[in-house]
């Protein structure tokens, strides 16, 4: 038998009138706030919005509420586990729910502006049918994540359409597209009816030429964001790496050649469950759903593709009532549907069923929330 032998440090830090924990063991540090704090946060301070509260069904209640309790089954807190992750790099205020719905500037969908369009940039995948079927899955969980809201897929494009700048990143050797230049070009694509437009590539992306590179960019304002999948490749950052180029060549701005034939990485279910959570990650910010810091959530910031990893997939009690107060939903039809899509065609023995192993502890989560939406009369 190993004995292990762990401090806990405990010390107050004032951010907007909260105190919370911070439990030191074996140098990872868990963020455990009080469970008042936590139910503030979730309901508010406001009467209206405690009212608001109370029109959730009782078993919805209970399972908002009961995720807030230390050891509940569902709902972890979080954990740092060194000081390169998103919290200690990135200092900011929570925000809860009361800060998001007074927000002035934060959008909700409307009759009129009802529909998420995804554009895809450049190639996915190794052949046309395995990148149609990829951006379809995509699609699908979208539709589920922000139930009761339209995904649409608009026709796919080439990087030679976009007209971006684009150059050798110094330090990877791969190809990357100006993220602020395609931001330019969604504009000018992003349909009427639209709540939001956003890109998705396998290309690196890079924001100024002073930048290494970018995950994603978006204008929140304006309802649209351009987000990159490429490192989300396992091999991404190994000297093997299949798209880094193997010479040095001279680029011509406006001659896009080089793009064509470009490695893309191929369609895994790691890389499948990365990019459902990035892309509803940065749906959400254009909700104007900020970074979480109450507990372990899709909307975590994260600096590295570990911390990335370790984020869960499902939104935390407090960021769930976040989206459900823009959108409308009932939890349970929700979390139907995103359990639908993992076990739809999971089991196919076509040739290009979904990958969803790395999803199935998500599947039993999906299961048991149900069990208590499903136990308690509404």
């Amino acid at each position: 038998m190993i004995s292990v032998s762990f401090t806990i440090f405990r010390f107050s830090r004032n951010i907007q009138s909260s105190t919370f924990i911070l439990e030191h063991i074996l140098k990872m540090q868990v963020i455990q706030h009080p469970v008042e704090r936590l139910h503030t946060a979730l309901l508010s301070t406001r009467k209206d919005l405690i009212k608001t509260f109370q029109k959730f069904s009782r078993a919805e209640k209970k399972l908002l509420e009961d995720g807030l309790l230390p050891d509940n089954s569902l709902f972890s807190p979080i954990t740092i586990h060194s000081d390169s992750d998103w919290i200690p790099a990135h200092p900011e205020d929570p925000q809860d729910f009361q800060s998001f719905y007074i927000n002035p500037y934060r959008r909700s969908p409307n009759r009129g502006h009802n529909t998420i369009y995804i554009q895809t940039i450049g190639s996915f995948g190794e052949g046309a049918v395995v990148a149609e079927q990829y951006v379809e899955w995509l699609k699908d969980y979208c539709q589920a994540f922000f139930y009761g809201l339209v995904v649409k897929l608009l026709p796919p494009v080439t990087v030679a359409s976009t007209a971006c700048s684009f150059r050798v990143n110094n330090n990877t050797h791969n190809l990357q597209l100006h993220a602020g230049e395609l931001l330019n070009f969604l504009k000018q694509r992003k349909p009427s009816d639209a709540f939001c437009i956003v890109g998705i590539t396998m290309i690196d992306l890079y924001p100024k030429e002073s930048w290494n590179f970018v995950f994603g960019q978006a204008s929140l304002t304006k309802g649209m964001g351009v987000f990159s999948f490429a490192r989300y490749d396992d091999h991404f950052y190994e000297r093997s790496y299949t798209g880094r180029l193997k010479k040095k060549i001279e680029l011509k701005q406006g001659d896009y050649s080089v793009f064509e034939n470009y490695y893309t990485p191929p369609i895994t279910s790691v890389l499948l469950l990365r990019s459902c959570k990035t892309l509803t990650h940065e749906i959400g910010h254009i909700f104007g759903m900020e970074h979480c810091q109450w507990l372990n959530c899709v909307m975590q910031g994260s600096n590295h593709l570990q911390e990335s990893d370790r984020r869960t997939l499902v939104l935390c009690p407090i960021c769930l009532r976040k989206l459900q107060s823009a959108i409308g939903f009932k939890i349970a039809d929700r979390y139907k549907a995103l359990l639908h899509w993992i076990e739809d065609g999971a089991d196919s023995n076509g040739q290009h069923s979904k990958p969803t192993q790395a999803f199935q502890e998500y599947k039993d989560w999906f299961y048991k929330c149900l069990r208590i939406l499903e136990s308690e009369t509404s």
